[in-house]
């Protein structure tokens, strides 16, 4: 089952509300810089996961990782604030795999650019393995030798 209307809402609203708070409100020296890149909610809208990239090395991570930990209540709260809903979403953040992904991604697509080149350049050297015409040439049937049949005579004075 796919997610309702008013929970992708409720996500993107979540999204701005954080990104926000860690760019103003949040000013725990740990923190990297952090771009939040998605959220969810659950369906009954009680648990949102909420997806960030740090640019930095692993130790950057880990810092940025324990600084969002610490500020989950003050995160929470003020999503609720802002929400205006019944029952505020639990928070959970998550380290997104999208950068290590689009570098693998790029690394393949480089090495595909260099097979592409040696068989471009493979190509260009590159002769035919039997003829430049390696079609077989239509048959041509002479059937002025072959005798006519009867039904198709049409002038009976030549025969």
């Amino acid at each position: 089952m796919g997610t309702s209307h008013r929970s992708q809402k409720v996500a993107d609203r979540i999204k701005v509300v954080v990104a926000g708070l860690l760019e103003g409100k949040i000013k725990d020296p740990r923190l990297g810089f952090v771009t939040v890149t998605d959220a969810r909610v659950t369906g009954d809208l009680q648990h949102a996961s909420i997806f960030y990239t740090v640019l930095g090395d692993d130790e950057q991570r880990e810092s940025t990782a324990a600084a969002l930990e610490s500020a989950k209540g003050v995160i929470r709260s003020a999503v609720g604030k802002d929400l205006g809903v019944r029952v505020t979403p639990s928070i959970e953040f998550f380290l997104d795999g999208l950068p290590e992904s689009a570098l693998a991604l790029d690394s393949l697509l480089a090495k595909v650019r260099e097979q592409d080149a040696e068989v471009s350049k493979l190509r260009k050297e590159a002769s035919y393995a039997g003829e430049p015409n390696a079609y077989k040439a239509p048959k041509i049937i002479d059937n002025s030798n072959k005798p006519t049949p009867a039904d198709r005579i049409t002038n009976w004075d030549d025969v």
